[in-house]
């Protein structure tokens, strides 16, 4: 990515205490840390998200959180992109991917979002779904419960153990997607 342009990440999650340590806010939590490395608070903005202005690598971002619940997260990051006029390639999308096993990162751009109501509200608002994805796996629900109720629960015993290191790993690919780009970054991380 150009280092004079601005690059928006958004992290996906659900407003609210009773959400905070869900799966599906995985991307809330992975933006916390950026959040952290770029010494910044988050704080509410017009477009309906909390955001942290900083820069990783060198580069100018935009950490974005949207204020919606998950479904409705494309209004939130189309108004941030229009603001600082961040068009849809320089748009890293945070969120949490049944397919992958837990703490497994991939990175990739564009593509179907494969049920995730996240996604499928930002590639309609964007009009495309040529944007980049940050995809933290959390692995299939246990036996037959629904995928629904799964991503709605928090981390397991277990998973927690390795949840701060994962997000940090996850931080991680981020920063070095906006500093070196995709396919260096797909190389390091996958």
């Amino acid at each position: 990515m150009d280092a004079s342009e601005v690059v928006l990440v958004v992290g996906l999650g659900n407003p609210g205490p009773q959400y905070a340590g869900n799966r599906h806010n995985v991307g809330f939590l992975v933006l916390d840390e950026l959040a952290d490395r770029v010494g910044g608070k988050f704080k509410a903005h017009k477009g309906g998200a909390e955001v942290v202005e900083g820069r990783l690598g060198g580069n100018r971002v935009v950490l974005a959180k949207p204020r919606s619940f998950m479904n409705l997260s494309g209004g939130p990051v189309v108004a941030a992109a229009k603001f600082y006029k961040v068009q849809p390639g320089s748009v890293i999308v945070v969120h949490d991917e049944l397919d992958l096993p837990f703490q497994t990162v991939r990175l990739k751009l564009g593509g179907g979002e494969n049920g995730h109501n996240g996604l499928r509200s930002i590639s309609k608002s964007l009009g495309t779904k040529e944007y980049l994805r940050v995809r933290f796996g959390i692995g299939r629900p246990p036996g037959r419960m629904d995928p629904a109720d799964f991503v709605l629960r928090d981390f397991s015993t277990v998973e927690r153990k390795e949840l701060a290191f994962a997000l940090d790993h996850t931080a991680d690919a981020v920063e070095a997607l906006v500093s070196h780009g995709l396919e260096a970054a797909q190389n390091t991380f996958h």
